[in-house]
Order: structure tokens, then C-alpha cells, then sequence
């Protein structure tokens, strides 16, 4: 089992900035994909950011230029760094690892931007 805890979230107001930290521990064999995903009210969960062992990166199209992932493998640590940060971009954001082919969520950790 492998738990991961999101820390970071808050109120930021419109065109400020946030950190998120994402802490994998337990029974981790090797961490492949690390990500961030967001889910607001009534919506699916989206991917806002993704990033693999060797540091290939995706970003949804609304967050490239604003937001940085990155990762500390000897730390099994992902960050999500959040620039230019919009009222749109509230939402519960959630850190994902997957090890060997298993699927882990954090619990989420809010964010909200003010207009």
C-alpha cells in the first residue's frame, strides 16, 4: 500500500500563487507516474498535471505557462508550483502515484482563488 498526503492548499486571490505538496510513504516499490488531478462540484476529476520517473511532463491546456510540476524521487515528493492563479482554477486537487499498476489518490487538499 502506498498513501500519499497532499499538503499546500488555500486562499490565494486572483493572479497569486500556490505550492501543493504531495508525500508518498508505505510499501512503494517504484513510483512510474505522479500526478495532480482537480475535481470540483458536480464535474469529473480532471488532470492538471502528470510527470513520469524520467521527468516527461503533460499539463492541461488551461494550466500550461501558469503551472510547474516537478518531483524529488529520492524523496518521493511531487509539487504542483501554481502561478497566475485564476478563480477558475478552485478546486479540491488531488495527488496520484501509480506503483506497479496500482492506482493511489491522496485526499485532497483545497484550493480557492478569489475574483
Amino acid at each position: 500500500q502506498v498513501q500519499l498526503v497532499e499538503s499546500g492548499g488555500g486562499l490565494v486571490e486572483f493572479g497569486g500563487s500556490l505550492t501543493l505538496s504531495c508525500a508518498a510513504s508505505g510499501s512503494i516499490f517504484s513510483i512510474n507516474n505522479m500526478g495532480w488531478y482537480r475535481q470540483t462540484p458536480g464535474k469529473q476529476r480532471e488532470l492538471v498535471a502528470a510527470i513520469l520517473t524520467r521527468g516527461n511532463t503533460d499539463y492541461a491546456d488551461s494550466v500550461k505557462g501558469r503551472f510547474t510540476i516537478s518531483r524529488d524521487n529520492t524523496k518521493n515528493m511531487v509539487y504542483l508550483h501554481m502561478n497566475g492563479l485564476k478563480p477558475e482554477d478552485t478546486a479540491v486537487y488531488y495527488c496520484k502515484a501509480v506503483d506497479q499498476g496500482r492506482v493511489y489518490w491522496g485526499q485532497g487538499t483545497q484550493v480557492t482563488v478569489s475574483s
